[in-house]
């Protein structure tokens, strides 16, 4: 048995798919097909089933599969103890970020946190908060920046800043002409959001469950609530006078007060809390420290930091 046949299954288990799993490990899929099949001769057992374009984990496999993942993670956590030894703020350290947080927060970290840690090369990863914390538990990644709410067995967050929601509107929009947008007076327009998986998307229905509806206007075919693939794209659909839009507020620029009216929420806005993530076994807390200062110094506007005690 060797740690390679042990990432194989776990990327298996993962993917559900030989020839995606064999991408996934940079490999041919014979060659990671045979050492499966090595595998589990070796143990006597069948940890996956194969089918016609399907492969699901056996029973026993699940809990092989299980172990592996730990063992996988023990071993990442050795060699990240042999580099703490020589410099915890030297070497790769990988970083995480979901889609709707890293275009708005990575121009102002990554200048701090190299002048703060010039040896520490940063590696970055954006994604979905799902696949990130996946990512995080399997090892692929050192730590993650995501929005709560976020928990996951063997992870700990700590908070950074609070960021407040804003309305976004097309030029020349009857609310141009209010201070602020009261949020059950969405339910009055067409309402575009984010695909669903992105966890932006689900924090702004929590705030506004009216948005929920697909109601249809009265001789129209547009749906209240329409969808885009990313906050840029709904930046222009809402310029182009689809509809509006709920944006965080490090989203805009000044290109976009050109082309939109952005409004504040009436009485206290809506925000979402950015943390921090990490295993809990994960040794170089001096980089997630880092990462938190070049966070904390960074001048975003409009958010409010949350200077909490360091990273023990």
């Amino acid at each position: 048995m060797t740690l390679t046949e042990l990432k194989y299954i776990v990327a298996v288990a993962r993917e559900r798919h030989f020839g995606r799993a064999a991408g996934a490990c940079f490999v041919s899929q014979p060659t990671l097909s045979v050492a499966v099949k090595k595998l589990e001769d070796e143990l006597g057992v069948t940890l996956f089933e194969r089918s016609a374009g399907d492969v699901s984990v056996t029973p026993i496999g699940e809990r092989i599969v299980s172990e592996a993942q730990r063992v996988l993670e023990q071993v990442q956590t050795i060699k990240q103890l042999a580099e703490q030894g020589k410099d915890p703020l030297s070497g790769p350290l990988r970083l995480g970020a979901i889609y709707t947080i890293s275009p708005y927060l990575l121009p102002f970290l990554i200048p701090r946190l190299r002048l703060a840690a010039p040896q520490m090369q940063l590696l970055l990863e954006e994604n979905y908060t799902a696949r990130l914390a996946e990512m995080l538990k399997q090892g692929d990644i050192d730590v993650a920046i995501l929005s709560e709410p976020f928990r996951e067995s063997g992870i700990a967050t700590q908070a950074v800043y609070d960021e407040p929601f804003v309305v976004a509107t097309p030029k020349g929009h009857p609310w141009e002409k209010l201070k602020s947008v009261d949020s059950a007076q969405l339910e009055e327009e067409n309402v575009l959001l984010l695909s669903p998986g992105n966890c932006f998307r689900d924090q702004v229905l929590q705030t506004c469950p009216e948005l929920n509806r697909e109601a249809v206007h009265a001789g129209s075919s547009l749906q209240r609530t329409l969808q885009g693939s990313s906050l840029t794209t709904i930046r222009h659909m809402v310029a182009g006078g689809i509809g509006v839009t709920v944006l965080p507020v490090t989203s805009i620029t000044a290109a976009d007060e050109q082309l939109l009216t952005i409004r504040p929420f009436k009485g206290h806005p809506p925000i979402r809390r950015v943390v921090l993530a990490w295993r809990r076994n994960f040794p170089r807390r001096e980089a997630i420290e880092a990462v938190r200062q070049a966070i904390l110094g960074s001048a975003m506007s409009g958010v409010t930091m949350l200077p909490d005690s360091p990273i023990e």
